[in-house]
Parts: structure tokens; sequence; C-alpha cells
């Protein structure tokens, strides 16, 4: 059966996008505002993620306890999570509950209370989200790399830096959020099991008259780039290497997707094979593609020790760039079932689609049909991919590591 697609953008700037789905009782909303990492000020970097909990300690009539009841009540299982040019608001819920959650909403982004006594605890959370880099590297060093390798502000870590986070005041957030927290810009998606008319009927009356100005546009600064070495006397070594990929709105998209699943896809992707079964250099080694609207990368993570950290980013990268010499058929076949099994299983999640919406009206200001990405996925050949990885070579990599010894970087240049 075909998939139905709704879209409505209201007058105040908030676009409403919904996709029905047959046979399921739940539903998943995704409220994405423009209020990301990249919108920090540079002195309250962090603001975003202090925010994401700030604005659930409380909002409209009820207090913070009286919100949190009031969510379990109806069974909402809520996520809150910072990206790049967005805090994300998300929520699965039984679809007869869709109303009254959003009600809920509508008060945490309208009337939040944000009020002194409660800026702390959630100021503290980051802070300690931020410390607790220090004891997984692997993930520290994957957001330093972002930071190295996208355009500034655009890869900032969300949690700030220690001393953005100490100077945070409530005063001060408050005020960024007065400009943050727009229906310009914003998008509301909503999957699942829920009539259409009524919900925008709905979401008219709680969310039509939320008027606020557009928030200014972020405006970057070219990338850092370049090869960083962050000591750690430790028994491992992290490194992290990117380089750039087309974005999701270039027609090379799927073979970019197709080519990081050779690349890395479960345990017959190269990675996997050449480094770790191979030459059992590393306890973990993988390759994922990201990309933000205008700027998109192939991000590689190696773990190992020091004493096969060397060898290990030699054939990591000889890996990468053998890559550009093409693909089998017998990869390109593994490829295709992975990406479309992970299309089908997408299909049964309303989670997963309400982020699917949300995301593709980022990239693309429209909706994709599960069944128009598997068509496309299938129409890539073997020689798409050979050309797509001629226009976008592993190259001009961005290297982040952290161990106790200085590499040989020869390798990446």
């Amino acid at each position: 059966m075909a998939e139905k697609f709704f879209i409505r953008e209201l007058p105040n700037g908030l676009t409403l996008l919904g996709q029905p789905m047959d046979n399921v009782s739940s539903a998943a909303m995704v409220l994405a505002l423009p209020a990301g990492a990249s919108h920090d000020p540079p002195e309250c970097a962090g603001a975003a993620s202090v925010a994401a909990d700030w604005c659930f300690r409380g909002a409209g009539e009820r207090d913070t306890r009286q919100l949190n009841d009031a969510l379990d009540s109806l069974g909402v299982q809520h996520h809150e999570s910072v990206q790049s040019e967005f805090l994300l608001l998300s929520a699965a819920l039984l679809g007869r509950n869709l109303p009254e959650t959003l009600d809920l909403y509508a008060d945490v982004v309208r009337r939040p209370r944000l009020e002194d006594k409660t800026f702390e605890p959630c100021r503290a959370l980051v802070q300690q989200d931020l410390a607790s880099l220090e004891d997984e590297p692997s993930r520290k060093a994957n957001l330093l790399l972002r930071e190295k390798f996208y355009p500034a502000p655009l890869g900032r870590c969300p949690y700030g830096t220690a001393g953005s986070l100490q100077a945070l005041t409530a005063d001060a957030l408050r005020k960024h959020l007065q400009g943050r927290f727009s229906p310009r810009g914003a998008t509301l998606s909503v999957a699942g099991a829920f009539e259409w008319e009524a919900l925008l009927d709905h979401v008219g009356r709680r969310f039509g008259d939320w008027d606020s100005p557009a928030a200014p546009p972020v405006r970057p600064t070219p990338p850092a780039g370049g090869i960083t070495h962050v000591p750690k006397d430790s028994a491992q070594v992290h490194i992290a290497l990117a380089h750039r990929a087309t974005i999701v709105s270039d027609r090379r998209y799927y073979a970019a997707r197709l080519a990081a699943t050779v690349l890395s896809g479960g345990m017959s992707g190269r990675l996997f094979t050449e480094v770790r079964e191979k030459r059992g250099l590393v306890y973990h080694v993988s390759s994922h593609y990201h990309s933000l609207k205008d700027h998109a990368g192939m991000f590689t993570y190696a773990g190992t020790t020091p004493e096969k950290a060397q060898e290990t980013l030699r054939v990591t990268v000889t890996e990468l760039r053998r890559l550009g010499e093409g693909v089998t058929d017998d990869e390109m076949a593994r490829a295709r079932t992975q990406l479309k099994s992970a299309l089908v299983m997408q299909g049964e999640s309303t989670g997963a689609r309400a982020n699917a919406l949300s995301s593709d009206w980022y990239h693309l200001r429209r909706l994709r049909s599960l069944e128009e990405i598997s068509a496309a996925i299938d129409a890539i050949t073997p020689d798409q991919v050979r050309q797509y990885l001629r226009d976008w070579p592993a190259a001009n990599f961005t290297l982040l590591y952290i161990g106790p010894a200085e590499l040989d970087t020869a390798a990446v240049l």
C-alpha cells in the first residue's frame, strides 16, 4: 500500500509533517526547534543541552513533578537531543493520547517556567555529561573530530566547555531562548495512528497563535581541519578520521551510502575484514556517513593499543583509499541488502518514521517514501559508486587521535 504524506505550513512558520500508518496503535512525534548547538553564543556553548532539560522542569500551570506525572499518566516515552542546528523534542505514545500530549508540549515550548531554582540541577547534569567524556575517549574523539571537520560552529560539541557551562547563568539562558524557541523554521513531525484533519485542527489551536521572531542564521567560518593529537596516558589509542562526502540532496547520495556500507557494513565490511580480522590491529573499527544540510563527511574510528596504533593508522587509511578502486558485484549486493533491511525495520517503527520525516524536510524540503528510497538504492550500479569515489576521494583528511604518544601522520597527507 502506498504511503501517505501530509504537509502544512502554518502562517506562523511552523511546518507540520504527517504520515498515518495502518495497523499500528502507537504514534511518535518530533518537534524540531531551531535552537541547536550551533546557535549557542560562544560564551554560552552548551546552552541548548541545558535548555533541553530546563524546559521540562515545569511548564504552564504544572511544576516539574506535575509535568512528569502528566507525561507518565499518558504513557509518553520522551527523549530530548541536541543536534547541530536543532533541538529535538521526541515522544512515543499511544495514538489516542496524541492530543493531550501535544497540549503538554505546547506548554513546554511556549510557556516553560525556566525558574532559577531548577536551573542549577540542569546545568549540573550537562557538566556531568561533559566530564563523562573523559571516561569515554572514543566518544570524545568523535565529538572533537566533528568540531575540527565541520565549519565552525556547525560541529560544536553540544555539551559546550567546562568554562562556558560554568559561566552560563539562568538569566543569560532565558534571554537566549527568547530568540530560539520560535515556530519560524521549526517542524512538527508525526507518524503512526492519527487522523490528519484532526491533528491539523489541534495543532492549529495549540500552536497557531505562537509567534516569535525568526532566529538569525548561523554564519559558519572555515573548518579548522588538520591533525590534532590529544595526549592521554592510557593503554589505548583512539584514532578518528574524516574526509568530505556529498550531501543528502545531491544526486550521488545513494552511491555514497552504498560505498559507506561496503566499507563498514557489519563483519563483511572491508575495514572489519582487513584491519581487525586479518591483522588483529584493533578491538573496534568502523566508518559512517554523516550529513548536515550543506556539509557532509565520512567519519572513521579505530580503537587500538599504543603498540599497534601506527600500523592501524596506515592500514585504515590504505583501505579508505583502496575503496576508490571500485567495488565488486558481491559487495554491492550485500550493501543493498543491508540498507534495504534497515529500511524495512524503519518502516515498522513510528519513531523512526517521525525522525525520517523531520530529516527529509531538513535536507530535501520534501518527504521520501520507503519505496522511493528502495528503488533509488537498486538503481545504483558499481560504475556509479566508482565514479562517486573518484569525485569524492578519501583525501584531505582531518585527523584527531587520543593516546600517549605522537604518531607519524604522513599516511594521511
